[in-house]
């Protein structure tokens, strides 16, 4: 008598297998999109005319460091936030997403006049477009009526001050005061896409 085989399983093992591969992908995915890198989409002006309404912007997560994934705890650290750095944060406010501009670290003294920040003696300069400089990168900004005025006080450790580009229309800082390094969830490197469609304008 033939052996009789039971083939039936066959089909289940492998959309067993299929679906813990798929699976195992998007942990990764996820992981990855948590730790290494993300994209964000602008949804106010603040950041004109630097950042437009509805941009698309690539968040390096991994600028400062590396954080256990879906968490705030740091695994390791590899560099610090620095002035003119735009970054992707959580509100102090309500833990709202938001894109801003580091204007002063740790240890600076700073204040806001006019919408121009003042670092430790000096109002951080303009080039000869009305550019302002940062770090020593050139960025537009838009001072209109120029916002609240902030300071003179120093920063705290552990703390930034940020603002937006639209100095003006801009809910930051000058607000809602410091940022705790812990909020900050990368350095924004680029626009990838914008009025939908691909594009690249470095940050």
């Amino acid at each position: 008598m033939a052996k009789k085989t039971n083939d039936g399983g066959k089909p289940r093992r492998r959309l067993v297998r299929e679906l813990l591969g798929i699976a195992t992908v998007l942990l990764l995915a996820m992981t990855a999109r948590a730790t290494l890198a993300d994209h964000y989409r602008v949804p106010t002006g603040s950041m004109l005319p630097t950042v437009e309404v509805g941009d698309r912007i690539a968040v390096n997560k991994s600028a400062y460091g590396l954080r256990v994934p879906l968490t705030q705890t740091w695994l390791l650290r590899t560099d610090e936030p620095a002035a003119g750095d735009v970054v992707v944060l959580a509100s102090p406010v309500d833990g709202e997403t938001l894109l801003k501009r580091i204007v002063a670290v740790p240890g600076d003294l700073v204040a806001v006049r006019g919408g121009r920040p003042w670092r430790n003696g000096a109002f951080a300069p303009l080039d000869a477009s009305g550019r302002e400089l940062l770090g020593g990168e050139p960025h537009a900004v838009s001072f209109g009526a120029g916002g609240p005025d902030f300071g003179p006080v120093s920063v705290p450790a552990g703390s930034f001050l940020v603002m937006g580009d639209n100095r003006g229309n801009s809910l930051d800082g000058r607000s809602f005061g410091w940022v705790r390094r812990e909020a900050v969830f990368g350095r924004a490197v680029g626009v990838f896409a914008r009025d939908g469609r691909p594009s690249w304008h470095p940050l």
